[in-house]
């Protein structure tokens, strides 16, 4: 064999090796420099985090405070119930996620196996309720109504209800004191959202997913103070998820107390009148449209007159917020919120907003009084008015020749103030003012009285009212120009006319728009609180309140009290000649005017009443119903819509709750002993050493107590009393002569 001489590497060999002799070198020092980084420099911080994936979170639920009325009694606690949930993780582990096991739970607990499918699924823009919109790792609550035998059952059988669980929990209860409901005041709670815990993350206020919050009134308005800050236990597991340690614990923070300034036995006996006005006004037949009025909802306020301090709200029609614990069904849901519902969840007092009709009337007056038209005056109260071929007709035809602005209120004369309203707008200029500001003393004085925007109530989503001024009137116009000049028509239907007129000149105040907004019609709203606060300082002098129904914050231990006091919103833009002329009208209105039908009898001479009545027109509706009024402590405030007359309507029921404030007779005897409160409730109910606060013993039913206590009080001379107004009185819309139908728009 030849051999076959070694020969050396070539050069290009040699380079390809030290390259990637350099590569490797390079890769082992990178290596090494990332492992001194992750194991030394940052080394702690990485096992802390590693530790912290072996940590689980067990929470604890706050307990969330009470609401309370003024004297201490619960309207919204919390008791202890079995509820039963379901892991929504682990039914998904299961072949059939889950169906069978919800199947045979339905058997359990007695419902219906889709009511339980409902409850688990997750809620998306496509899915009704009723549906979990709360995180899909939290427990699902199916129902917190499960009985001793049921949980046992659930609990024994455990290996046939995988991912069910049955725990006493404490949830929410609506308490009703003697059947005070209050449920649009005191609101709802639901769990809460993934974007609602994203959005809190960062705040002094962070949700857990396990928390339940506020939809609406005060649970929503005082969600902070009521949650609490629910407790999270931290255990160190092992891979396989066994406990091998406490890592760390905070303990739960019970929620505060909210006291308020609502009287359950006051909140009651407004809740029962105002739905006994309602059942009475649907008997009643109403001449013009031919059959009996519907009165369909209504609300009522009761307010302390030098404090704005709510004592009862009331809203109808209404429901019970317990079924909203748990999880509504959709059953519930569609009461509550369907087309045929009539919406019991709105809080009319707050957001139902109608023309306030003859009510209005004290802020025309004002406005007269400011563009210099005195007091004493002698106004023409003739039986029409006419502008432009458009006649506008006082009650009944009713004249009264020349009368004082007083007088005016005191009879609710409409040609007066149609009057007096046409003569400031051709001063104005008429429909093309002159150049610069038009003095527009009405409208102004409206918005000084504090119409058209929020009282500041501590309730969620109040509405603003609406003062239909020249910008308001401008702005309407452009965003419906052009609906309206596609649909109206010159020769056309009423409502087809009015639409070709608002096309043309629908920014223009014309001399229509402001004879009827003199007397509370046309486009103007208002809603019961915002003439609660204007009558209120009426009552008090002066002074505008923003009104309020908490009254104190307790921490759970009581040991730190927050109280929430009244706060001034302004004074009326009149003086005090001016305020004592319509104290006296509005007593009239009681005594001799048009309530005085519903309060005969009254011990006027001893708690002095004042009045203004209203009936208030909607185009394509029966007439609504207004009552405002005032003694030196307190404003009632009533509406009834589709309901007949302001004294006829709601002028009984408001004369019940003043006699239960006062304790009055049918007859007029005054029993102090009767009186629920007779004064404004002073001070804050007792809080006790161990925090719990004090409340007195609550009647079964106050309104039907005090309804017998009145009827059977002897009268003043000793005799028995006479029959009730309900009683004597066979049609309540009836005992004056049938209304006229106002025009609610003009078109001159």
């Amino acid at each position: 064999m030849t051999n076959i001489p070694e020969t050396g590497r070539t050069p290009r060999v040699q380079i390809r090796l030290v390259v990637i002799q350099i590569l490797v070198l390079s890769l082992l020092g990178t290596l090494g420099g990332r492992l001194w980084y992750l194991q030394i420099r940052e080394g702690a911080a990485y096992a802390k985090e590693a530790s912290g994936n072996h940590v689980q979170q067990v929470v604890q639920p706050a307990v969330r405070g009470s609401i309370l009325d003024a004297r201490g009694v619960p309207l919204a606690d919390n008791e202890t119930r079995l509820v039963v949930s379901a892991s929504r993780t682990d039914l998904l582990k299961q072949p059939d996620d889950g169906k069978a096991v919800l199947a045979k739970l339905a058997g359990v607990l007695g419902m219906a196996p889709d009511e339980v499918m409902q409850k688990v699924r997750l809620c998306d823009a496509k899915t009704p309720q009723p549906c979990w919109n709360g995180s899909p790792y939290q427990p699902i609550p199916i129902t917190d109504e499960a009985t001793a035998k049921q949980a046992l059952q659930i609990r024994e059988r455990a290996e046939d209800f995988p991912g069910i669980t049955a725990e006493p929990e404490a949830v929410r209860r609506y308490a009703a004191p003697g059947n005070a409901n209050t449920a649009q005041v005191l609101g709802y709670l639901s769990p809460v959202t993934d974007d609602e815990i994203t959005k809190a993350q960062d705040t002094d206020s962070p949700y857990l997913r396990s928390d339940q919050v506020g939809r609406s009134g005060l649970e929503r308005q005082y969600d902070k103070v009521l949650r609490g800050k629910a407790g999270v236990t931290r255990y160190e597991v092992d891979n396989l998820g066994r406990v091998i340690g406490q890592a760390e614990a905070d303990a739960a923070q019970p929620g505060s107390n909210l006291v308020t300034s609502i009287d359950s036995r006051v909140q009651r006996v407004a809740e029962y009148e105002l739905s006994n006005a309602m059942k009475v006004a649907r008997q009643q037949f109403d001449k013009i449209t031919g059959e009996n009025y519907k009165a369909d909802s209504g609300a009522v306020v009761v307010m302390e007159a030098k404090t704005g301090r709510v004592v009862a709200m009331a809203s109808a029609p209404t429901y019970d917020p317990n079924v909203w614990v748990g999880g509504i069904s959709a059953k519930d849901y569609k009461k509550l919120t369907g087309k045929n519902s009539d919406y019991p969840l709105l809080n009319r007092a707050i957001q139902g907003q109608s023309a306030p009709g003859s009510t209005f009337k004290v802020v025309s007056t004002a406005a007269a009084v400011e563009a210099g038209y005195e007091w004493d005056g002698g106004y023409p109260c003739t039986s029409s008015y006419s502008v432009g071929g458009q006649v506008f007709k006082n009650f009944e035809g009713e004249s009264f020749g020349p009368i004082s602005l007083g007088r005016a209120l005191e009879v609710s004369c409409d040609t007066v103030f149609y009057g007096l309203a046409d003569r400031e707008w051709k001063k104005d200029g008429g429909i093309n003012p002159k150049k610069g500001e038009p003095k527009d003393y009405f409208y102004k004085a409206a918005h000084q009285f504090g119409l058209g925007k929020e009282t500041g109530i501590d309730l969620p989503n109040e509405v603003t009212g609406r003062v239909p001024d020249r910008q308001w009137k401008q702005s309407y116009w452009k965003a419906n120009k052009t609906a309206w000049c596609k649909s109206g028509k010159k020769d056309g239907t009423y409502v087809e006319k009015i639409a070709y007129e608002n096309c043309l000149e629908g920014n223009k105040m014309r001399e229509g728009d402001s004879i009827n907004y003199s007397i509370g019609q046309g486009d103007t709203l208002v809603t019961p609180i915002q003439e609660a606060v204007i009558y209120g300082a009426l009552a008090n002098g002066g002074t505008m309140y923003e009104p309020s129904i908490g009254k104190a914050i307790v921490s759970a231990d009581g040991r730190t009290v927050q109280e929430i006091k009244p706060r001034k919103q302004g004074k009326l833009p009149i003086n005090q000649a001016t305020i004592k002329g319509m104290d006296a009208a509005l007593e009239g209105v009681v005594t001799r005017g048009t309530a005085a039908w519903k309060f005969g009898g009254w011990p006027q001479d001893k708690i002095p009443l004042h009045a203004k009545t209203g009936t208030a027109e909607v185009y394509g509706k029966q007439t609504t119903s207004w009552l405002a009024t005032y003694s030196k402590d307190y404003t009632v405030i009533m509406t009834i819509a589709q309901a007949g007359t302001g004294s006829g309507a709601s002028g009984e029921a408001v004369r019940h709750i003043y006699n239960a404030l006062y304790g009055v007779s049918e007859a007029g005897a005054i029993d102090k002993k009767n009186a629920l409160l007779p004064t404004p409730q002073q001070g804050l109910p007792k809080v006790q050493a161990d925090g719990t606060i004090k409340s007195p013993k609550v009647a079964k039913d106050p309104a039907k107590d005090q309804r017998a206590s009145q009827k059977s009080a002897p009268q003043p001379d000793g005799s028995q009393p006479a029959a009730t107004t309900q009683q004597n009185t066979t049609n309540q819309n009836t005992r004056r002569r049938p209304r006229r139908r106002r025009a609610r728009r003009s078109l001159a």
